[in-house]
């Protein structure tokens, strides 16, 4: 790997934490280690991010960066970079190479392998969960609303309300990317999307329909 070019990109899971560098001290180190005999570090980037936010503003922008130049993206620890199996395998298909410096030597199909066990944890998880649930209906126990007829108007015109809040923070994102990067096919936004783990309202992967009709709003 010597001589090569990299893009180094640092996560702090909350504003805290970047404000006070705990964390992000450590990265840099990893990273400045390992970059003394691979190459040299061009650009860095820094995410600062709660752990229920999606979106990577600066992660799609290195990445954007390393596609039009040939970069290397480089992260401290895999974790760093993601935890989501379906962003990993959108980050492969744009072919950047990409290198953890906890596991440098590990392969695409080997990363693509750490994220599916780590989904599948999340998975066990979730199944556990509504397990519990069910056991607990089993109990006796009441779920969800005993006055459903009463609330479901006022349920129906929150969810519309909420429709169109959520649909306006996609379109200002998606303008955002036009403007940053010049994108303006329908599929190559809707990859920018999803390299910034942004996922539609129903959980999904961006396509081209769902931008369109995202647009089809303003």
């Amino acid at each position: 790997m010597k001589n090569k070019l990299f893009i180094a990109y640092f996560r702090v899971s909350t504003a805290r934490q970047g404000q006070s560098g705990l964390g992000l001290e450590a990265q840099r180190k990893a990273v400045a280690d390992f970059v003394k005999n691979n190459g040299e570090i061009v650009m860095e980037f820094t995410e600062i991010e709660t752990g229920k936010r999606a979106d990577r503003p600066q992660l799609a922008e290195a990445i954007a960066l390393c596609k039009k130049h040939g970069y290397t993206l480089l992260v401290a620890k895999l974790d760093r970079l993601a935890r989501n199996l379906n962003f990993i395998t959108t980050l492969q298909q744009t072919k950047v190479d990409f290198v953890a410096v906890d596991n440098p030597h590990a392969t695409p199909f080997v990363i693509h392998i750490l994220c599916a066990v780590a989904e599948a944890e999340a998975v066990a998880i979730s199944q556990r969960t509504k397990a519990a649930l069910a056991a607990f209906k089993a109990r006796g126990g009441v779920l969800g609303n005993p006055h459903h007829a009463e609330a479901l108007p006022k349920a129906n015109a929150v969810r519309c309300d909420r429709a169109k809040e959520r649909n306006g923070k996609f379109l200002a994102i998606i303008n955002e990317i036009k403007a940053k990067t010049g994108l303006t096919k329908l599929a190559e936004l809707a990859e920018a999307l999803n390299l910034r783990g942004i996922r539609t309202a129903r959980g999904n992967a961006w396509t081209s329909s769902h931008v369109f009709n995202v647009l089809q709003t303003a």
